[in-house]
């Protein structure tokens, strides 16, 4: 079960990703150009929420059940530890609050270009968040050492 969690929860972030940055460029363009907030806005940021959200779960399940997390005196003392067991779970639970915050709040504007500014920020600082976590790791944003 923890191998295929873990590919899991692998192979999703790219779907994440690749959502959440549309939902952003989306909302930049919507924002910046004025533009009505339609339901292919509602439903790309929306799956980008969904997919978040998901990748949260499976991520969670994955904390309490890998070989990586140790809750032991020794933890802060191990880098990869201390990385997989406070920092990475702590940075992802902030991005997917930001996402969560934005998501919110947008749906509870009217104005159509604060609809996409609150997309807009609230996804960006997120994204911004998991690339430096990422690359915090050592293994690069895309599995791939930077």
């Amino acid at each position: 079960m923890y191998t295929f969690l873990k590919y899991l929860h692998s192979g999703l972030r790219y779907a994440v990703l690749l959502l959440v940055v549309a939902a952003i460029i989306g909302a930049l363009l919507g924002w910046i150009g004025k533009k009505t907030y339609t339901e292919g806005n509602r439903k790309l940021n929306l799956f980008a929420f969904i997919s978040a959200h998901t990748q949260l779960l499976v991520g969670l399940i994955l904390y309490f059940i890998s070989p990586l997390v140790q809750f032991s005196g020794a933890t802060m003392k191990d880098a990869t530890a201390r990385y997989w067991t406070v920092e990475h779970i702590t940075m992802m639970i902030i991005a997917i609050a930001l996402i969560t915050v934005g998501y919110l709040r947008s749906k509870k504007v009217l104005v159509p270009e604060k609809k996409h500014f609150n997309i807009f920020i609230f996804y960006l600082l997120a994204v911004i968040i998991v690339i430096v976590t990422l690359i915090l790791s050592g293994r690069g944003v895309l599995g791939m050492s930077v």
